[in-house]
């Protein structure tokens, strides 16, 4: 069965919109800072941490990744070369 493709609504997309582009007050940020890691939290980070290193187990290996990464990120907002 094929999962449901269709794009949300515009009031859903302006809600989301508005939700991301929000801007944080001082002490809005300096609390969520303030809030300690969680368990899962903190484990899912030490998964992926250990994922990342052996998929690009040396330093050439993760600077390479992380060019093309920039490279694609560049592209996505207009400013490949």
């Amino acid at each position: 069965m094929r999962a449901n493709r269709s794009r949300p609504s515009p009031e859903v997309v302006a809600k989301v919109r508005t939700l991301s582009e929000r801007q944080l007050s001082a002490g809005e940020v300096e609390a969520a800072l303030r809030t300690p890691v969680g368990d899962w939290e903190r484990e899912e980070i030490l998964s992926l941490v250990a994922w990342f290193r052996r998929r690009y187990p040396t330093p050439a290996d993760r600077l390479a990744y992380v060019r093309r990464a920039y490279r694609r990120w560049q592209g996505t907002l207009g400013f490949s070369k």
